[in-house]
């Protein structure tokens, strides 16, 4: 059997060589199955193009314009009412403005600040120089000075039934003709005249005329008075006058504060007098202390050189203001 299986192998394997040597045996790789490639197609969308807002520039500051101030240098001649007409504004507020107590103590080159209409309010467009208030002059005299110069004494009376400030006299000294040939101004020697009362005042004219046959002596200036400012509750008190005939003449006394408030800027006015009732000499000072606190007093010692004489009598007023209320916050 042995044999036989041999036989048997051989011939089989004989058969398949056969079979190989008559055709190509071609090995077939598979080709695997191709993946689709999917293409995007990506539709370009434009970026949002912002439409620009209109163009408004950043704003600008507006400056705060602060008006220029207006400074006046006082002329030869001016007077603060004449100031005020020129410029708009009131008497008061060119006062309050400029720190201005007594108006007689103005001086030529002196500069003043105009206040505007907000310090003003009550000021108004220039207009003609209005008419003083009709008060009467009286009790005149002229005296000759030692130095040169001519001197005229005399009051003013409130005739004009309200208060009176700013008062001031012209005095024309005149030929036989009536022409003039010399001229003064000035204001009274007390700023506050109630009705009734009376102020005196003093005229210099530095360049007299050989001689004069009259004159003439009218209001000048005169408004009517504002007495809120003014402290009236001033007393004088235990006066006395001592002199000889036609040397200084000394007057004496206390200032005594007889209201409710503390007066402050106190001045006191001494007028003196001949036989005749008329003025001969005046002068205003401030007394020992110029601020009285309410209940209290000050003493005071005015010194005059009558102009001819004798004294004969003698008046005295005290003024004051009343002290300034404080600005709150401060």
């Amino acid at each position: 059997m042995r044999p036989f299986v041999l036989i048997l192998v051989v011939a089989l394997s004989l058969v398949l060589m056969a079979g190989c040597f008559g055709q190509v045996i071609t090995r077939v790789t598979p080709t695997p199955s191709a993946t689709p490639t999917v293409v995007l197609t990506i539709a370009a969308t434009a970026r949002p193009t912002a439409t620009p807002a209109p163009y408004t520039p950043a704003p600008t500051a507006t400056p705060t314009i602060t008006p220029t101030p207006i400074i006046y240098r006082i002329q030869s001649g001016d007077t603060l009412l004449k100031i005020a007409t020129q410029f708009g504004v009131t008497v008061r507020g060119l006062q309050d403005t400029n720190g201005i107590t007594d108006p007689r103590a103005l001086r030529v080159g002196q500069e003043l600040l105009i206040p505007s209409v907000e310090d003003d309010p009550e000021g108004t467009t220039p207009t003609a120089e209005p008419t003083p208030l009709p008060f009467a002059v009286e009790n005149v005299t002229f005296n000759n000075t030692p130095l040169g110069g001519l001197w005229c004494f005399g009051e003013i009376y409130n005739a004009t039934g309200t208060d009176l400030e700013q008062a001031g006299v012209t005095v024309s000294l005149l030929d036989e003709d009536g022409t003039v040939l010399a001229e003064a101004q000035d204001y009274v020697q007390f700023e506050l005249i109630r009705p009734g009362g009376r102020a005196p005042f003093a005229l210099r004219f530095p360049a007299p005329p050989q001689s004069f046959a009259s004159y003439l002596a009218v209001p000048w200036k005169g408004v009517q008075g504002y007495v809120g400012s003014y402290y009236l509750d001033l007393v004088a008190r235990d006066t006395q006058g001592t002199g000889e005939r036609y040397s200084t003449y000394t007057v004496t006394g206390a200032i005594v504060n007889t209201g409710p408030e503390d007066a402050v800027e106190v001045t006191v006015t001494v007028t003196i007098y001949d036989a005749l009732g008329r003025v001969i000499g005046t002068r205003r000072a401030p007394p020992e202390y110029n601020v009285i606190p309410r209940g209290g007093q000050s003493p005071f010692v005015v010194e005059l050189t009558p102009a001819g004489g004798p004294v004969a009598s003698f008046q005295v007023q005290a003024l004051g203001r009343r002290m300034p209320t404080p600005t709150p916050g401060k």
